[in-house]
């Protein structure tokens, strides 16, 4: 039997026992015995979140609860809401074991309410990095595509859709500087459809994302793995400018933001965020594995340019040394010029000591 299967059959009373753990805030109670909550960090639609120490184990680590309570008008929709909630949360502990997810630590029920027991990650968002410190370079939002395209792409392998990448949900952890991935949007969609009533099937109550973020099929209720690749594209544009979804034009003919004139970026990096901002699907990268692919591309000539071409240049070859023409690999022409530049640093190297050494002897 599926252990959420308490009937809350009095609404009243649920509604007031929403406020039991917000009043244990600064308080002595230990929450399940082992919880101190320290205060509340944020509320929404599902619930409230709240900052507590773990006082049985060393230290008291910081860990986050999420209280969740959907907003339902029967008990046969909050015992399907239970239902969809243990599965969801089996889902979010098998993905927590990746280092930019928060790690699931205890889901359970207790009084009628359902929780989640999340890793503490200290940092600040994205969102709020740009508002202090301003737009990023081309470099710096390359190298965050670097580290959160692998994350996409271990979501996509455990069939996962975030549904609500955004600046605001992208942390930078102090400790090692790493990006993290915050509030799935999982949980939130499947409570959102176990509580439609069967009459009821509006779009507007069932979305789950950001507007502006979130692509049009995301909108029309079905997203793909592509909606995520749109979403971090439009993240990317807020790296960039600054600005907000919103605060663009869109093209009234194809549906697509213009941005072009509003970053100063290579060609080479604009038709890559062009694609992932695509609104056709036929014309968007499908996957996080397609994008990490043109990414490399699209990152590897200037490096293979800047190691070879410039070095290799230099070297003169005697008569005895010419060989006829062959095809040598770009990485063995690297190779060979790092080998080279290091002999010569070893040679001036010794010859520089060796001038120190006759220096002495004619003093």
């Amino acid at each position: 039997m599926n252990r959420f299967s308490q009937n809350i059959t009095n609404l009243h009373d649920y509604t007031l026992q929403q406020t039991q753990l917000a009043q244990m805030c600064g308080s002595n109670v230990l929450f399940r015995d082992r919880y101190e909550i320290v205060r509340i960090l944020g509320r929404g639609g599902f619930g409230v979140t709240f900052l507590a120490k773990n006082t049985p184990l060393p230290g008291s680590p910081l860990c986050v609860i999420k209280q969740l309570y959907p907003k339902v008008t029967s008990a046969k929709s909050w015992q399907r809401s239970c239902q969809r909630f243990e599965k969801e949360a089996k889902i979010l502990g098998q993905l927590g074991s990746h280092s930019q997810i928060p790690m699931l630590l205890d889901y359970f029920e207790g009084n009628g309410e359902f929780y989640l027991v999340q890793e503490y990650v200290r940092g600040s968002t994205l969102a709020r990095e740009v508002r202090r410190t301003g737009p990023k370079s081309e470099a710096a939002v390359k190298q965050f595509l670097q580290e959160l395209l692998p994350v996409l792409q271990y979501l996509q392998k455990h069939h996962v859709i975030h549904r609500d990448i955004k600046p605001q949900n992208l942390l930078r952890c102090e400790e090692y500087q790493r990006i993290v991935l915050i509030d799935f949007g999982a949980v939130k969609e499947e409570l959102v459809d176990a509580c439609q009533n069967s009459s009821n099937k509006n779009a507007s109550t069932n979305f789950v994302g950001t507007v502006g973020f979130a692509p049009p099929e995301q909108l029309s209720l079905s997203p793909v793995y592509a909606s995520d690749i749109y979403a971090l594209g439009m993240t990317c544009l807020y790296l960039l400018t600054g600005k907000g979804p919103l605060d663009f034009q869109y093209d009234m003919n194809t549906g697509e933001v213009c941005w072009q004139k509003e970053v100063n970026i290579s060609n080479n990096f604009a038709r890559l965020l062009d694609k992932m901002l695509k609104i056709s699907l036929d014309e968007r990268f499908k996957t996080a594995n397609e994008t990490i692919e043109a990414l490399g591309r699209e990152s590897q000539p200037t490096l293979t340019n800047c190691l070879t071409t410039q070095i290799l240049s230099s070297k003169s070859y005697t008569e005895e040394e010419k060989q006829p023409q062959v095809y040598v690999s770009p990485v063995a022409r690297t190779a060979s010029a790092i080998r080279e530049w290091r002999q010569k640093l070893k040679e001036k190297k010794l010859y520089g000591n060796f001038s120190r050494y006759e220096s002495k002897v004619s003093n």
